[in-house]
């Protein structure tokens, strides 16, 4: 099971627009994660304007990403600045949204709560600036399985991926 986590910024603006550098930016990942052969089947995401607006961008580019199922998750704006929380509710929700034919999610949402989640689950420490992705991988034959085998600390991080580099751990 392949899962990656892709930062936006936390503000106090929910609304507030991407701009044009982040619109670029999501391309770029969208390519890199592409070309390493990471195509979300599943989309989880904020509905904050600044993710909807990334994962448009990310489509716009790379036609792999416009046939994940999507689905927008409300509480993926507020639990990010909820200390230690977000690794327990991405578990939550993807067990409710994914199947075990889906082996590849994208959960796209912000920090501090995306960033705590990433080193929470690979026990190493990660830092996410937006519109980075960290790559973890984890075996299992459903992704509730694969969290009860590698529970906190056993996801291999496979690399991260910033929009000025191709891939890096």
């Amino acid at each position: 099971m392949s899962l990656f986590l892709s930062v936006c910024v936390l503000t106090i603006d929910h609304d507030r627009p991407l701009s044009k550098t982040g619109e670029a930016d999501a391309a770029k990942v969208a390519q890199i994660l592409s070309s390493l052969g990471w195509l979300p089947q599943l989309i989880l995401s904020s509905d904050a304007t600044r993710t909807r607006e990334t994962l448009k961008s990310m489509q716009a580019q790379v036609d792999g990403f416009m046939e994940a199922n999507v689905h927008f998750i409300p509480s993926f704006y507020s639990i990010a600045a909820m200390d230690g929380q977000t690794a327990e509710h991405l578990q939550n929700i993807i067990s409710k949204y994914s199947t075990p034919d889906i082996s590849t999610i994208m959960c796209m949402g912000h920090n501090k709560g995306w960033e705590e989640a990433a080193s929470m689950l690979s026990g190493a420490s990660i830092k996410l600036k937006t519109c980075n992705a960290a790559l973890l991988q984890a075996f299992g034959n459903s992704w509730e399985e694969a969290f009860a085998l590698s529970g906190p600390g056993g996801w291999k991080l496979e690399g991260l991926v910033a929009p000025d580099s191709s891939i890096f751990v």
